[in-house]
């Protein structure tokens, strides 16, 4: 019995040091600020349970044999099919106890696979196989199981609590980036362990700039339907501008750069790919590609959440000019914004003097549409409410400071108030 409980003693505090700050921890709080305390906790339990048990037997018996590396693969994607269901949100029935035990049941098994799957090859993992050579297999298990749960229980308290005081969208979101950055965490451990090679080392030798300027054709192709389709579903519907679109006017050269713009950011990778121009060096290395990637995705992600804005309002009725959340609360024009934002990561993938001039001149190109056509047009059709829309917010970013006093002045008295 001694050795039981001297055993429980040890790997419990063995353990309950070890996850403070581990991704266990953090996973624990990111589950808490979706679902009820009780779910995660008995989520966790289980899976450490199981995972705990798994351990002391490797440690009492068999040896540290397990596959961790195909392990963590598994576990990535996982982590990354949770990020996706995270941000689209539980479905709801109109039964609400209903949906609160579905909740309860769903959360319950995310939580045992997700902590299931990470925890296989974990330091918690290695440091109980470790305890389980030198001490009982009982007291081993029992003290790692519940010295993680309870390191994971603090993480659930301070979830519950932000959960508490921050918005249900703001919850959704982080929850959902928080699942992303665990998967590709997992997916870096994986790859290191599969190659034997740490995981920058396996993306240096493999992304040379043939390979980067293929990934810039596919993702701008990519892009270019994704923006197509959602900018037909968004403007279904709308009113014609009342601004002149023949040839020669603003509108016509704002299309005509649009789309040499697009013409060349599609040309520049596909010439860097048959070798038939070369990248400029300073750019070309591996690491730059990956700031690429991530702005063509960030820039498309604005993109496309702005046009669902847009979408959803006119569906609804509703100004946008009038809104209180989302990009056009802050922004004019936020899908200008991420066209930018996309055609500067094409250009820093595959880096050409004609990416470059591409996105010149898609900067030129969302100047002349705003300033030339869409805020006049749209002055016009609405008057003072979008001029006072224009005094609150930027045109391609959020508004810094308070607008001009000479652009206030113009306004009555009570929306001098308001935008000041």
């Amino acid at each position: 019995m001694q050795d039981v409980l001297a055993a429980f003693l040890i790997s419990f505090g063995v353990i309950f040091v070890a996850e403070l700050g581990d991704k266990s921890q953090l996973m624990a709080l990111t589950f808490a600020t979706r679902y009820k305390t009780w779910p995660v906790l008995l989520g966790i339990t289980i899976a450490t349970s199981v995972v705990h048990l798994v351990s002391v037997a490797v440690g009492h018996g068999l040896g540290a044999t397990i596959p961790t590396g195909w392990i963590a693969l598994a576990a990535a994607v996982a982590f990354l099919g949770f990020g996706a269901w995270t941000l689209k949100g539980d479905s709801l029935s109109e039964d609400e106890q209903e949906k609160v035990n579905r909740t309860a049941r769903s959360a319950v098994v995310a939580a045992s696979v997700a902590f299931f799957l990470a925890e296989l090859g974990d330091k918690t993992m290695l440091a109980t196989i470790t305890l389980a050579t030198q001490h009982g297999w009982f007291g081993v298990w029992l003290g790692s199981t519940l010295g993680m749960v309870a390191a994971d229980a603090l993480a659930i308290v301070v979830g519950r609590q932000l959960g508490k005081r921050l918005p249900e969208r703001t919850i959704r979101y982080g929850a959902a980036a928080g699942f992303v950055v665990f998967g590709v965490v997992l997916l870096v451990d994986a790859i290191g362990q599969l190659t034997g090679r740490g995981a920058w080392e396996v993306v240096s030798a493999t992304l040379d700039h043939n390979l980067a300027a293929w990934l810039a054709v596919g993702l701008g192709v990519v892009a270019c339907v994704l923006v197509g389709v959602g900018r037909r579903w968004a403007r279904a519907g709308a009113r014609r501008s009342p601004m002149r679109t023949g040839p020669g006017s603003p509108a016509w050269w704002s299309q005509a750069l649009f789309a040499v713009a697009l013409l060349l950011g599609l040309v520049a990778p596909l010439l860097v790919a048959f070798d038939v121009i070369e990248p400029i060096a300073v750019f070309s290395s591996p690491g730059w590609v990956v700031v690429g990637v991530g702005l063509l995705l960030l820039g498309v992600a604005v993109v496309l959440a702005s046009l669902v804005q847009m979408g959803t309002a006119r569906r609804r009725g509703q100004n946008l000019a009038l809104t209180s959340s989302g990009f056009y609360a802050r922004v004019r024009n936020p899908a200008f914004t991420g066209m930018v934002v996309a055609t500067a990561g094409g250009l820093v993938m595959a880096p050409t003097m004609l990416g470059v001039l591409a996105t010149l001149l898609i900067v030129v190109a969302v100047q002349i549409q705003a300033r030339a056509v869409r805020e006049p047009g749209l002055t016009q059709a609405l008057g003072e409410e979008y001029a006072n829309y224009l005094a609150r917010t930027g045109r391609f970013l959020p508004r810094l400071r308070a607008p001009h006093p000479e652009r206030r002045a113009g306004l009555p008295e009570n929306d001098r108030e308001r935008v000041g």
